[in-house]
């Protein structure tokens, strides 16, 4: 009998793999960073081969400490950062382009013109999302219009695109399968969530070859499989980072909700099998499909949380590491008043400003690095407020608890904050690793390693709850100041001729 699920889980960042066994527990674990570039202001973009190698380097790595065989493990999961687009060879298997990130802003002004005509309501009627330059179609398009000789090739069907799933299931598959699972492909911007199909209409007006596109599976069954390893894996289980987190807080009904602090920060509410609608900034998307049975989330997306920290780090090396900002918040009894709008690569929800940029405010001769510390980390559950306000106002309802996972959600100091700011309690599970997580449950369950959801209630396991502890008046005027700190960050790089 498999002893394991083997989780790839592909981030903005590194890429991780964990081998999960039948309690749900890690009992291997390797993690590898991989290269930014930034060829732009506002441009970000990864090396897909770089983002391959690191993948298939920490697979191995992890196989290879807990001693397991191909026939050891039960199945593979995948997940990933979405919206990242790469475009590559289909004989060769080498990318034409880099990898143009989610966090990228080149087509900013492409969904500009969208707007302008009109397009923006169609795309929002179709595919639930927002137009802008975070989702993947415009990057493809930006691609096709940019790269020389690319269009031709796309066109003969020489070409394939995918998000990093389909890459990924590209190369373990050894280029025989070219597949995406439906909560990737609602991401694109090209897809209908409500006939879960490419959008004819939508490709004919980006000038997208639907033969670049790969074919939509459900996020748990049969996908793929790889004998990469020595042996024949099957590969069962595919979804966006954000929906395999939800699956592995196990938000299985309708309403209950989590948060996960990564690079950005990305709050989904489980919204039933009924697409959900938003007039509050937020997207509607698909959480994943299984047994025939589609389930939709309410998220609102938000691009900078952990990587504020990153950037105090690395950039202005105000910190040394990400773990030193808890005991430096702390060292102040608060702010001083600084407010840090993390706005690096514009707003997301609930503002979706690609013009806004990073904003400190609130600076006097007495601030220093511990209130800028603290003024990034508060930045971080402001932010979630911003989300949780929206979808409040478009269901009538706050969730009961937040559940949270990612690097951010291991800050007590965090997360009590936010539980502070939000007015409801923060549950950090004792597996923070709920990502990673998701995509292995979405894995065993197809292949039967898992029977049933009920049988995966046994492993949720809370660590601690954080309860709000701030009198309503302070947690109103705190949240006012940092609105005044948005309104000054808006718009900023947009220059009227």
């Amino acid at each position: 009998m498999p002893k394991y699920v083997l989780a790839l889980d592909q981030g903005t960042t590194s890429s991780r793999a964990i081998l999960f066994d039948h309690d749900g527990e890690t009992r291997a674990s390797a993690n590898q960073e991989f290269k930014q570039y930034y060829p732009q202001p506002g441009w970000v973009e990864h090396d897909a081969n770089e983002i391959w190698q690191s993948q298939l380097a920490v697979a191995e790595q992890v196989l290879a400490e807990a001693k397991a065989a191909p026939e050891d493990v039960a199945a593979i999961g995948i997940t990933n950062q979405r919206e990242t687009v790469v475009l590559w060879d289909r004989a060769t298997g080498e990318p034409v382009h880099h990898a143009i990130v989610w966090q990228c802003r080149r087509t900013a002004a492409m969904c500009d013109r969208l707007r302008a005509e009109g397009y923006d309501k169609i795309l929002r009627s179709k595919t639930g999302l927002m137009t802008d330059a975070y989702f993947s179609g415009t990057k493809i398009a930006w691609l096709l219009e940019n790269v020389p000789r690319i269009r031709e090739r796309a066109e003969r069907g020489e070409l394939a695109a995918g998000t990093i799933d389909a890459w990924l299931i590209w190369r373990l598959s050894g280029g025989k399968v070219h597949v995406t699972d439906v909560s990737n492909a609602s991401r694109t911007l090209v897809f209908n969530i409500n006939s879960l199909e490419w959008d004819g209409g939508i490709l004919r007006h980006f000038g997208i070859p639907r033969a670049l596109l790969p074919e939509v599976k459900e996020s748990s069954g049969p996908i793929a499989g790889t004998e990469i390893f020595g042996g024949r894996i099957p590969i069962t289980g595919v979804a966006g980072d954000q929906q395999a987190s939800l699956f592995g807080h196990q938000c299985f009904t309708k309403g209950s909700a989590k948060n996960t602090y990564g690079t950005g920060l990305f709050l989904l509410m489980n919204a039933g099998e009924e697409i959900p609608h938003s007039d509050s900034g937020l997207v509607a998307t698909v959480g994943w499909g299984r047994n025939g049975h589609t389930t939709y989330a309410l998220e609102g997306s938000v691009f900078i949380a952990g990587a504020a920290l990153q950037w105090l780090r690395d950039e202005m090396g105000l910190i040394k590491n990400a773990a030193e900002t808890e005991a430096m918040a702390r060292a102040v009894p608060d702010a001083g008043g600084v407010y840090f709008v993390p706005a690096f690569v514009g707003l997301g929800a609930p503002h979706w400003d690609a013009y806004a940029r990073g904003t400190i405010v609130g600076l006097t001769r007495g601030s220093n690095r511990n209130h800028i510390v603290r003024a990034a980390l508060e930045s971080i559950a402001y932010q979630t407020r911003e989300v949780v306000d929206a979808m409040a106002a478009d269901t009538g309802a706050r969730p009961e608890a937040l559940r949270v996972d990612g690097g951010a959600a291991r800050n007590d100091f965090m997360c009590q904050f936010q539980a502070d700011i939000l007015g409801i309690p923060v549950e950090r599970p004792v597996t923070t690793e709920s990502t990673a997580l998701g995509a292995a449950y979405l894995a065993g369950l197809a292949t039967g390693f898992w029977k049933d959801e009920k049988e995966l209630a046994a492993h949720l396991r809370i660590a601690k709850r954080f309860e709000p502890t701030m009198p309503e008046s302070r947690r109103n005027e705190l949240y006012e100041g940092w609105s005044r700190a948005v309104e000054r960050a808006k718009g900023w790089a947009k220059v009227d001729h």
